[in-house]
């Protein structure tokens, strides 16, 4: 385990966004995670570093969570269970799942980031929440440097949140994730966004898990930059959950307003249609600006800080409070 001095973040933040870090270890086993955490308390970690917009130097010591690996735990007739260590890339994860013929995290395709981070934001995406596959998570202790495992109901899972973006933020650090994938008879979602036109535009009317997660994956690159290219972290805000009655005020104006039913008393607002209507799609202010095919995906054209696309948002939560009276909130962490 070697500690490196002065090093550089932009390659490990999916942004791009130039910062350093003072000190800076990468961790690629258990074992070697115990052994800092016992040495070092006060870490701030790295995994892969697609939810989070640097906005500065980090004067802690940065740890690079690096744990590979994917074992099974048991199997059935009908599922799978899967133990995969957080440093695993997830995209890579999922379209191992499809190889192998495991269902339930097709819809997820694409999504940056690492296996680690996932139960975190109880990432989601056309109409599946990564909770509907977790069984439990396991996570060390950093006070008492203890593995502890929490079940998919201790991990208090919500939209884009867990326990662990609340009270246990900062007091544990997730070493694996285990999940029950289906190997037979899978239920697939098909039925949101645009996956259901995208099978259809090649004709299949029966289509597989792989034909899921290669619909997805084509929609996600039609809307989505490529983070390699421009730097970005995906969606910024979360889509705004309002009452009915708000609602139904807003689309007396806005008669063509897209939304989804949560409940009787609910719906959801794509955050997206809201910073297009205030006129921020594909606008630059320098080198920080809003992807011109999605305007829920703020980017780096190339040398932005993160205090510039800091400012942006805050920019266009505010133009979206005053156009709609609807409070947008951050999905992406800020450091």
């Amino acid at each position: 385990m070697t500690i490196q001095e002065n090093i550089s973040l932009k390659e490990y933040n999916t942004f791009g966004v130039e910062c350093y870090a003072k000190r800076f270890v990468s961790i690629d086993s258990f074992y070697g995670l115990q052994q800092l955490v016992n040495k070092e308390k006060d870490l701030f970690l790295i995994s892969g570093g697609s939810n989070m917009l640097l906005t500065k130097n980090i004067d802690t010591l940065v740890a690079l969570i690096n744990i590979k690996g994917i074992s099974i735990d048991k199997e059935d007739e009908g599922f799978v269970y899967l133990t995969v260590n957080s440093g695993e890339n997830w995209h890579e994860f999922v379209l191992w799942c499809i190889s192998q013929n495991y269902g339930g995290l097709e819809n997820l395709s694409l999504i940056p980031g690492n296996v680690g981070t996932c139960p975190i934001q109880n990432i989601g995406a056309y109409g599946v929440e990564v909770k509907d596959t977790i069984t439990k998570v396991e996570a060390l202790h950093v006070e008492s440097t203890k593995l502890e495992t929490f079940s998919n109901a201790e991990c208090d899972f919500g939209y884009r949140n867990s326990i662990f973006k609340n009270e246990a933020k900062g007091k544990y650090i997730l070493t694996s994730v285990s999940f029950q994938l289906t190997k037979n008879q899978h239920q697939l979602n098909t039925s949101y966004g645009a996956i259901e036109t995208a099978l259809q535009e090649k004709n299949i009317s029966s289509p597989t898990i792989k034909d899921v997660s290669d619909a997805v994956i084509s929609i996600r690159q039609s809307k989505l930059p490529d983070p390699k290219e421009i730097g970005n972290s995906g969606s910024f805000f979360k889509n705004p959950v309002i009452t009915s009655s708000q609602f139904l005020e807003l689309q007396s104006i806005y008669p063509t307003i897209p939304n989804y039913t949560i409940s009787n008393t609910e719906t959801k607002i794509p955050a997206g249609w809201l910073v297009e209507q205030c006129g921020f799609k594909g606008k630059r202010y320098g080198d920080a600006g809003v992807h011109e095919k999605q305007a829920l995906v703020l980017v780096n054209y190339g040398n932005a800080s993160g205090k510039e696309i800091f400012l942006l948002a805050k920019k266009i939560q505010q133009a979206v409070f005053e156009k709609f009276n609807i409070q947008l909130e951050i999905e992406v962490n800020i450091i």
